[in-house]
């Protein structure tokens, strides 16, 4: 069977290679020519793919990279694994449409598309279909299969990864289901079959919309809690040893990444424009969570104040610039846009990540010294990287607001 995996970015290109390692011959479609290039020397720009398994695959002629269309030609299985990103506040689906123009050139009886990238509820339907059908001149769920089975890629998992990870499946009918269960249990080792296609696009907004939700829950109590005087980190110790009907939720300097910053608004753009409601929830947590990274510079300017010194001008030693540890994913990172601001107000930002790709566009270093640290006026932690030593940072550093709780607590460290 001929595959071929549109988009070979953080989810396609697992997905390929997977796939061609379960014995399929696969084309990793993409548009992006200086990426396919480093494919093809078989050079991985994603770092959970080891360039040693791309090699494989390419050597064994089972998985080939290419920006030529009509390498699609002859599919038997296409999915669409695109970028969704916003766009002024409001869902961009450009890349799905022009996916789906491309893959009705080359549509033909019996082959199934499914759509990985991330949506509101209706796209496959409204969206995916119609333009299958018009460029193709064939019938949805008589002449060719259609489904949805929602990603659910967590960059920097080594426990929890595409094999292994449950899939959501769903199909437009029984058949259409029956044909994307057969290929994706193929290729993970459980897959879960929602009742529609609605359904499964819903499940997956929700997933990320329950985590956006009830960060920024956690990121308010902490602000409150540090008017209170209240010790919030040892407040949400206490409160995780209950056993049931908790889950704990730590406060940091945002959210970011492919899916936080996105996922819930595509599920509020949707309400809005087809029900003319507010999901407040989700609004307000957005509200929350974006203003966070305001709100570590407001506490930084305070705890600099406390010292008699001023921000402006001030050495900013920041640690970690993707959004989460073990990772080099600086998406949407809200490390990002703290130290954008602390540029903004003066301030000398040194930025030290191990992760961290030279494109980053920022003056970045790989490592931490002592001296670095005990030169800052202040560090900030803002990812913490299994690379960023606790005590050496607690034993160097004059000053320390550390904003994912990774520091020992002192007189000098202080905890969002």
């Amino acid at each position: 069977m001929h595959i071929c995996v549109l988009g070979q970015g953080y989810v396609g290109l697992p997905l390929a290679l997977r796939a061609a390692e379960a014995g399929y011959r696969v084309t990793g479609y993409e548009l992006d020519r200086e990426r396919c290039e480093k494919l093809a020397a078989g050079s991985s720009y994603i770092e959970d793919i080891d360039s040693t398994r791309l090699q494989h695959a390419l050597r064994s002629n089972t998985y080939t990279p290419s920006s030529d269309s009509k390498d699609l030609k002859g599919f038997d299985v296409a999915v669409i694994t695109v970028p969704t990103p916003l766009k002024d506040r409001a869902p961009d689906l450009s890349c799905v449409r022009e996916a789906a123009h491309t893959l009705a050139q080359y549509l033909e009886p019996g082959a199934t598309v499914v759509l990985e990238s991330t949506t509101y509820p209706g796209t496959t339907r409204d969206l995916l279909i119609p333009l299958l059908e018009q460029g193709s001149g064939l019938t949805a769920g008589r002449d060719f299969h259609v489904g949805f089975s929602p990603e659910r890629i967590d960059p920097g998992n080594a426990a929890w990864r595409l094999e292994n990870t449950p899939k959501i499946v769903a199909g437009l009918t029984g058949a259409c289901l029956q044909r994307v269960k057969a290929f994706y249990d193929s290729v993970v080792e459980t897959t879960v079959s929602a009742s529609g296609l609605e359904e499964a696009e819903l499940a997956k907004v929700f997933e990320n919309t329950f985590r956006h939700v009830n960060i920024a829950l956690v990121n308010e109590l902490a602000k409150l809690g540090h008017l209170l005087n209240i010790d919030v980190g040892n407040a949400l110790d206490c409160a995780a040893t209950k056993p049931f009907g908790f889950m704990r939720f730590t406060p940091g300097p945002g959210v970011g990444g492919h899916c936080l910053p996105i996922d819930p608004v595509y599920l509020s753009h949707h309400v809005r424009q087809h029900l003319g409601e507010t999901f407040r929830f989700v609004e307000l947590a957005q509200e929350v969570n974006e203003r966070q990274p305001a709100y570590v510079v407001e506490r930084l300017q305070d705890g600099l104040n406390r010292r008699a010194k001023c921000l402006n001008g001030a050495r900013i030693l920041a640690l970690g610039l993707a959004y989460k540890p073990g990772t080099a994913d600086t998406r949407e990172s809200p490390a990002r846009h703290v130290i954008e601001l602390l540029k903004a107000r003066g301030a000398q930002c040194t930025v030290v990540d191990p992760h961290a790709s030279p494109d980053t566009g920022m003056d970045i270093r790989g490592e931490l010294n002592p001296a670095e640290l005990a030169n800052a006026d202040a560090v900030l932690v803002l990812t913490d990287h299994a690379q960023f030593d606790p005590a050496l940072i607690h034993t160097h550093a004059s000053y320390v607001l550390d904003t994912r709780r990774a520091i020992p607590a002192g007189a000098h460290i202080e905890h969002l």
